[in-house]
């Protein structure tokens, strides 16, 4: 252990402590002010961030529309996480993590609230009965890589991309562990995908669309400004995988919903309707 730092006995919290994301890491749950969350037209009212996992949600509702799928239909509501939206007593009684994604249908008698994007993922692919496979091996499968994402993405998001690109100092260990321990998971989607055109064979299913926002945009070079650092050419399953995935209209629609940086052409802050991608059409050809 560094002679720099010795765990006190018991662990007190630092509020300066955090780098990017200080002012919204706290120790505790619950809300922190009272709001409530505005409700749109649509049964479904999604609350998010086109961050990563806010970006498995509307690449789903989007593939569910291109399906033909109508009732699939929703509002997409802005969660400013940086200044603490989450925390909003409205946002708290939808998920008491205080995490984005969160989902509200109100198509029946009583609302079902549903957070974690996985659970979202899967809530919508029953309702609605798409892109998850009917058949219990295939569907066994789906599952499985499902909750790998779900499992593995706190390494390469918390680990790996906090350490490499938020903390406020670089320290060698967390980057070489952490480093490690997302290279491994490349080449177990790499390996995987020599031999299956999509996570679960030929079907493209929520399995891809939970996997792609985290790994497709890392090799693609969107994520943490690590591509080169990682060496992603060499995982050139993944990559094809990733390319093909990205060139989806559906997948361009949804990672624009709820995103407020990048390229005015790849931003959406809210969706209310399918016009809504139209109008940033012709505001970005101005």
């Amino acid at each position: 252990m560094s002679d720099s730092y010795q765990p006190d006995k018991v662990w007190q919290w630092k509020q300066a402590s955090g780098g990017k994301f200080a002012n919204i890491n706290r120790p505790i749950a619950g809300a922190t002010h009272e709001k409530e969350l505005p409700v749109g037209k649509h049964p479904l009212q999604l609350y998010s961030l086109a961050t990563p996992n806010g970006v498995k949600v509307t690449i789903l509702l989007e593939e569910l529309l291109a399906k033909g799928v109508n009732e699939a239909e929703y509002d997409a509501f802005l969660i400013d996480i940086l200044e603490g939206a989450q925390f909003s007593s409205g946002f708290v009684e939808i998920n008491p993590n205080s995490k984005i994604p969160a989902l509200v249908d109100l198509s029946g008698e009583q609302p079902v609230k549903v957070f974690e994007s996985g659970a979202i993922l899967l809530y919508l692919a029953e309702k609605f009965g798409h892109f998850i496979p009917s058949e219990h091996i295939k569907r066994t499968q789906c599952m499985s890589w499902l909750f790998w994402q779900m499992g593995s993405a706190p390494y390469l998001g918390g680990g790996f991309g906090h350490f490499y690109a938020y903390a406020p100092e670089k320290f060698e260990y967390p980057i070489e562990r952490f480093t490690m321990e997302t290279k491994r998971q490349l080449d177990v989607l790499d390996l995987h995908l020599a031999n299956h055109h999509y996570m679960c064979g030929d079907q493209y299913t929520i399995a891809d669309m939970a996997i792609f926002p985290w790994y497709g945009n890392l090799v693609l070079g969107r994520l943490y400004d690590a591509a080169e650092f990682l060496d992603v050419t060499s995982y050139r399953h993944l990559m094809r995988w990733a390319k093909e995935i990205d060139e989806r209209e559906a997948v361009k629609r949804g990672r624009m919903v709820n995103r407020t940086w990048g390229e005015e052409s790849e931003q959406l802050p809210e969706r209310h309707d399918a016009s809504d991608f139209d109008n940033v059409t012709k505001l970005s050809a101005k």
